[in-house]
Formats: structure tokens, C-alpha cells, sequence
């Protein structure tokens, strides 16, 4: 005999299967939207400063035109690569960004180019997409976690996460060390917009000092894919190289529990001993186990004191 309790736990049960088929089908939905050739207007201002001497840095407005793409597919996770269009011969390997559903853990930035992982709790975790922001050299930046909502005709995503500097400040200013970003992904009919609102930290230890708070609106605007035709080729012709840097990366970070990198190597970013890489590769001078060897050599070095 089907009991009011028992009627009660069946429909608690199919109630979270559903909210989380709906989670899962709808977000994968609004992060494929974050697809295509855009162009871009990058938009920062610095609005408050507890530091009534504080000098506000000058506003930021810049324009751009990118591709996204989708270089990662499965059930539960979704991996975008960025490439920058600079004209018609000039294209650069931007940020990337992977989304995956209930992701037990996050890697959770300390400051100083650290990052140590946290297990999350069950409920925490659950009906939720994690964004991971990586590097251009595939290094970690910041992971966040949310649902996706619609509300009031809105659909988006939205976290608030410590981050390393911006690129856009860490060659010209040290006076602050974390940005804890309020990131908000909006999708829109055009395209979409990460809706920001920092904050400027100074971590000394256990305590932060609030530089300044700053609002930032990078928004993009879809175009037709042609525009765009260029970054495709590259992709095409780079992908391989690209998705063993990944591969190395994933492989460090899921057999250790921590991240520390160095800034530099003699003289030489990361970046720079990729792109080297890149070049003997392209050039023919490797094979493919010797590429991951190299690679896993280098990650390895950056992340040892």
C-alpha cells in the first residue's frame, strides 16, 4: 500500500531527477549560445575606493573581435576555446573556459600564483555548472560555481570567486594581488555579456585590504562566421599541439593538490617555452611522445620552487 510518506519521498525523488535533467539539458543549451564569431566591446571603470587619496586608474574601452568554439563535448562537460582576430594573417590562442556539471571540487586561488584544491559538499555542488577560466598557456586562472536561472524573461549564470590579476593589469601595477570577481553570464538575442563587478584585494596573510571596486561589461555581439574564417584554420592547423598542452595540464592538476607557478624561468614566461615548443612541432623536429615529454617537463618546472 503506497503510504502519504511514501508518495511524499517518491515525488521528493522525481522532483530532483527533473530539476536536474533540466539543469543539465538547459545549461548545456545557454553554454553552446556562447558559441560563434563575435565582436566584442571590453568596457572596465574603476567606481569606489574606500582610500579617499586612492588615484583611480583610467577607464578602460577597448573593441575586438573573437571566435568561440566548442574543442570538448561530452554529457557533462563542455570545453570553449577563444582565439582573437587581429586581421586578416594575425590570430592569438586567448582564454579558454570548461564547464562541467557537479564537479565535486574547485581550485580555489589563494594569491601568489596558488591554487589549492577544495572538496565541496554534496548539496553544494548539486544542479550546478562549474566554469573554469584558464590561461592562454592553458594555466589556471579561476573556477566558479551557479546554476543557471531564468527569471523575468533572463537567462544567466553568475559567481563570485578570488582570481589572480586581470592581463589586462598584471604588467602594469603590483598594488593589489587578488581580484575576487563577480562574474554574471548573460545570454541575450545578439549574443551574450560578462557582466562583472570586482573587487581589488591586497592579501597580507589572513586579511585583505579593499583597494577599489571596479565594473566591467565585455559585450558580445554575433557576426556572421566569416569573419571568423581565419581563426578556424589556425585552429585547425594548431589544435593538436594545443590539446596536448591540455592533456599535460589536466594530468599535473589531478595528481596533485595544489598549483604554485613561477612567473618565469630564465627570463622566459611560460608562454614563451610553449610557443618554442610549438615551433619544433610545427617544424617537424618532434614526435608525439617526445612533444608530451617536453610538455609535462616544462608544466612540472613552472609549478617547482
Amino acid at each position: 500500500m503506497m503510504t502519504c510518506k511514501k508518495i511524499a519521498l517518491l515525488t521528493g525523488f522525481v522532483t530532483t531527477v527533473l530539476v536536474s535533467h533540466a539543469q543539465l539539458q538547459g545549461g548545456k543549451k545557454n553554454i553552446e549560445k556562447l558559441c560563434g564569431c563575435f565582436d566584442i566591446q571590453f568596457k572596465y571603470a574603476e567606481t569606489f575606493s574606500p582610500d579617499n587619496q586612492y588615484k583611480f586608474h583610467e577607464r578602460e574601452n577597448l573593441n575586438g573581435m573573437e571566435l568561440v568554439i566548442p574543442v570538448e563535448t561530452s554529457d557533462k562537460k563542455i570545453v570553449l576555446q577563444h582565439l582573437l582576430v587581429i586581421n586578416d594573417s594575425t590570430i592569438i590562442k586567448h582564454w579558454r573556459e570548461d564547464w562541467v556539471f557537479e564537479q565535486p571540487g574547485l581550485l580555489v586561488y589563494e594569491g601568489n600564483k596558488q591554487w589549492t584544491k577544495k572538496i565541496l559538499p554534496a548539496q553544494d555542488v548539486a544542479n550546478s555548472w562549474v566554469q573554469t577560466v584558464w590561461e592562454t598557456d592553458d594555466a589556471p586562472r579561476y573556477q566558479g560555481i551557479s546554476q543557471w536561472v531564468n527569471t523575468d524573461g533572463k537567462t544567466f549564470w553568475q559567481s563570485t570567486v578570488n582570481a589572480p590579476l586581470p592581463r589586462r593589469e598584471y604588467s602594469t601595477r603590483n598594488d593589489y594581488n587578488i581580484l575576487k570577481r563577480g562574474n554574471r553570464i548573460l545570454v541575450t538575442d545578439s549574443g551574450w555579456v560578462h557582466d562583472q563587478d570586482n573587487q581589488k584585494l591586497l592579501r597580507t596573510g589572513d586579511s585583505y585590504q579593499l583597494l577599489a571596486e571596479e565594473k566591467g561589461v565585455n559585450d558580445y555581439h554575433r557576426i556572421n562566421i566569416q569573419y571568423c574564417e581565419k581563426a578556424k584554420q589556425w585552429w585547425d592547423a594548431n589544435h593538436f599541439f594545443w590539446n596536448m598542452v591540455r592533456r599535460e595540464w589536466d594530468n599535473y592538476i589531478n595528481t596533485h593538490n595544489s598549483v604554485v607557478l613561477q612567473g618565469t624561468i630564465d627570463k622566459k614566461r611560460l608562454s614563451d617555452y610553449f610557443a618554442d615548443l610549438a615551433k619544433e612541432w610545427n617544424e617537424k623536429k618532434l614526435t608525439r611522445e617526445a612533444l608530451g615529454i617536453k610538455l609535462k617537463i616544462i608544466i612540472q618546472q613552472f609549478n617547482s620552487k
